[in-house]
């Protein structure tokens, strides 16, 4: 018998600009909904009956059927009631869902938070020395070090001539998810400018899971919700992704079109912080452009790499 049509449960709803927290309950509870609701049975190798589903994706029955687990365990882990969750049931979960491995932590994040729960520190992010110099040498490479949030922390003067020189803003200004959803020169610096939006709300999902608790970050969620309608859409798909590499086409305002690889690389002794590179393949046009400007770089970027730490 098919199952009534789900009510979908409140979305987490981010506290304003005075703090607060996430819902880790109800994050749990939507995460798995929504991924449990993008499987259609034939993805799995279950009959599909058409029109008799009245669901969107896997019947609760029938995921609880490919984890091994019963249909009111499953039912409550969904509610967001993941108290005594073992890891070896959430793995059967994760594989049933066909969860990425960034997906996998994620959910191990909401479902365990005593186990993987992180505190937010109150310090400012700090950036080592020798990564600051590190940055400076990188001659015709733009480079810059993220860290929780998506804050931009330090970055030399080839970011800046490509980017956008960060030093002119405030520091709370200085976030990649606040400069993609509310300032207009990032929608025409980036061609694709979806998918980075996208990337850019994964990121900070994926970093809710590890930080339920981080009043900034649930500031900075309820201020993009209140003030971007694309910032809403992409949140409520509860998608979630790692930093990682590939290749973004820009449209710089003084040399036209960019081809650049980027490569991300985990600080170790701070795993909230990425160094992030780019590059252009050699010979190409793009890489003449960043020759280009390179030469024409003046003092006001070379003051990234002395920016005051994001706090």
């Amino acid at each position: 018998m098919d199952e009534k049509p789900e009510a979908v449960p409140a979305a987490l709803a981010p506290a304003g600009d005075t703090g607060g927290t996430l819902d880790r309950r109800a994050e749990l509870s939507e995460f798995l909904r929504t991924r449990r609701a993008r499987l259609k049975p034939e993805d799995v190798g279950l009959p599909d009956y058409g029109r008799h589903r009245r669901v969107p994706g896997l019947r609760r029955e029938e995921l609880a059927q490919l984890a091994g687990v019963s249909v009111a365990y499953y039912t409550r882990l969904e509610q967001g009631n993941g108290r005594n969750v073992s890891a070896e049931v959430l793995d059967a979960i994760a594989r049933a869902l066909r969860l990425s491995d960034a997906e996998h932590a994620h959910l191990v994040h909401l479902a365990k938070p005593k186990a993987h729960k992180k505190k937010p520190s109150a310090r400012p992010q700090q950036v080592r020395g020798a990564l600051r110099q590190l940055l400076d040498t990188l001659d015709g490479i733009p480079a810059y070090v993220v860290g929780r949030r998506s804050d931009i922390l330090v970055w030399n003067r080839m970011a800046a001539a490509v980017f956008g020189d960060w030093s002119e803003l405030p520091a709370h200004e200085r976030n990649w998810a606040r400069m993609v959803f509310l300032r207009p020169e990032y929608r025409e610096l980036y061609v694709e400018w979806e998918q980075k939006a996208t990337d850019m709300v994964a990121f900070l999902r994926m970093d809710a899971g590890c930080y339920p608790d981080d009043p900034r970050l649930s500031a900075l969620v309820g201020e993009l919700s209140v003030k971007s309608e694309e910032f809403r859409r992409l949140w409520a798909t509860y998608d979630v992704k790692e930093k990682s590499h590939g290749v973004k086409q820009l449209h710089h305002p003084l040399v036209g079109p960019l081809t650049l690889s980027f490569e991300t690389f985990r600080l170790p002794d701070d795993g909230d912080q990425s160094l992030i590179t780019y590059h252009a393949e050699p010979g190409s046009p793009s890489a003449e452009a960043l020759r280009l400007l390179a030469s024409w770089g003046t003092d006001a970027t070379r003051a990234g790499s002395s920016a005051t730490p994001q706090p």
